[in-house]
């Protein structure tokens, strides 16, 4: 099938939890391998996420505090491209530099509208956050502190109601995005494909293997829950392993360029 650009579709494989074990393994692989990137890369994460935190507080919006905090794992993707170019070279045997790696992300034009998509998903994120908490909580809702915020939460059933409807409403975005692009941002970087193409492919790779894809979500998930909960500190070491085993997974999933296409029926 061709895609709109005239080029011929990437080609998805179906696979197992022990793929995802196996490609767990070789990020591992990969973060001791480059190490000082990998930690870099996620302090800057890491950074970025208590910036955002300290600057809502000082805003006197602490109460966002939370919302920002679960959504700012939704810029993951993005932020992980570096990582897949990292274990893109070292499976290259090709040598690591930041300018190396800076050169290539800037050459791939299409990252940029992906990292729009993410940031697009981020904001509808926000933006219903804020909606529920003036239809659940008070359309004039202020909260002195971060602690009052959570104890009204807690302690009334406008507060668990807004709880509960938002932490769903986070799952499926969380989910859609994780569709969206847990293969087209490795794809983007390593093929001439447009955005379009490469969040189709990354939809198809999940449909193909559901289960397998959706304990990935889920672990990735709960490493993430974890990793932020100790004032993101914990990212700085999730962030390079999450990020080098999703391109052994991509790897795993896209059939190569120079690997024959199986029949239609084997990939449908």
């Amino acid at each position: 099938m061709a895609n709109i650009s005239g080029k011929t579709d990437p080609v998805v494989r179906e696979i197992k939890v022990a793929d995802i074990a196996e490609a767990l393994a070789q990020g591992f692989r990969d973060f001791r391998a480059a190490p000082l990137y990998g930690l870099a890369i996620g302090a800057l994460y890491a950074g970025g996420g208590m910036l955002v935190i300290l600057s809502v507080t000082a805003l006197g919006m602490s109460y966002l505090a939370y919302p920002l905090a679960a959504g700012f794992a939704l810029i993951g993707p993005f932020v992980a491209v570096a990582l897949y170019e990292i274990s893109r070279r070292l499976e290259a045997g090709q040598p690591l530099s930041i300018a190396a790696i800076l050169s290539v992300i800037r050459s791939r034009s299409e990252i940029g509208w992906m990292a729009f998509v993410t940031l697009f998903v981020f904001v509808i994120w926000m933006y219903q956050v804020r909606l529920l908490i003036a239809l659940l909580l008070g359309i004039n809702a202020s909260f002195s502190s971060f602690q009052q915020f959570i104890t009204v939460v807690l302690t009334t059933n406008e507060g668990l109601l807004f709880l509960m409807i938002g932490n769903l409403d986070g799952a499926v975005l969380s989910l859609i995005l994780f569709a969206l692009t847990v293969v087209s941002f490795p794809l983007l970087l390593e093929r001439d494909v447009d955005f379009v193409t490469a969040m189709i492919t990354s939809v198809r790779a999940v449909v193909k293997s559901p289960l397998p894809m959706l304990g990935w979500a889920a672990a990735i998930v709960l490493l993430l829950i974890v990793s932020v909960l100790p004032t993101f500190l914990g990212l700085v070491f999730t962030l390079p392993i999450l990020g080098h085993t999703t391109w052994h997974l991509y790897r795993g999933i896209v059939v190569p360029t120079d690997v024959a296409a199986p029949s239609p029926s084997a990939t449908s």
